[in-house]
């Protein structure tokens, strides 16, 4: 089964730049495209793509908010946001929003393809200075509750292997076949989890993987 990718961006030519990087990997398809946030809602939930390259400044609805929603609709769908430029709030925000990667446009043509492979295989890709940030726990009053990484030693080995299996983007039955147990078990097991460690969404639990070294970080090389 081919590898479906969602494109979204306002500017065609972009799409069309994008389109030819990604034509590389005979095994990807790109399924569709989106010229604005809306659209890139609508074709997500329709197309239900393996992959989001959405832009962060798309008319309508930014590529912020489309994240949120295409997150929230599609859990299994992962996000990989292009952008201009990288600061600290942007940086904040994407991950917030629930992306999976974060690309800056200039580094396209080098690194798109290993970003897509990146959340194809283990679920996130960073620059560089977001790989930094987040191992240095720099997001960690705007994701975390203090104190969390003490926590860390309260997680049974089970609830470790679904952590684990939950920020590479697996679903709850998913990771439940993975680990030999029933979907509920696993339900109670992400239930507890959550509890333990004050999370409420799996973006913030993909972020306590990544600083506990429970999922590696794929990110560019300079």
């Amino acid at each position: 089964m081919a590898f479906r990718i969602l494109l979204a961006d306002d500017h065609e030519v972009v799409r069309r730049g994008l389109c030819a990087i990604l034509q590389n990997k005979s095994e990807w398809e790109v399924c569709g495209e989106a010229k604005d946030g809306i659209d890139a809602v609508e074709k997500a939930k329709r197309l239900k793509p393996d992959v989001v390259i959405i832009d962060i400044g798309m008319p309508n609805l930014n590529g912020l908010d489309a994240t949120r929603r295409i997150v929230d609709a599609l859990p299994q769908t992962k996000v990989l946001v292009l952008t201009l430029y990288e600061s600290d709030d942007m940086i904040r925000q994407v991950l917030n929003a629930g992306a999976r990667g974060f690309l800056l446009k200039s580094d396209a043509v080098r690194d798109l393809v290993a970003a897509v492979e990146a959340l194809r295989r283990s679920g996130t890709y960073f620059t560089s200075k977001v790989a930094e940030m987040v191992r240095d726990g720099y997001l960690k009053r705007n994701t975390e509750p203090a104190l969390l990484a003490s926590k860390r030693t309260r997680l049974t080995f089970r609830e470790r292997q679904l952590v684990q299996l939950l920020a590479e983007g697996k679903s709850t039955r998913q990771a439940a076949l993975a680990l030999g147990m029933s979907v509920k078990t696993a339900e109670t097991h992400r239930s507890n989890v959550m509890r333990k460690l004050q999370l409420h969404s799996i973006s913030e639990l993909v972020l306590y993987a990544v600083r506990n070294r429970i999922v590696q970080i794929a990110q560019a090389q300079n």
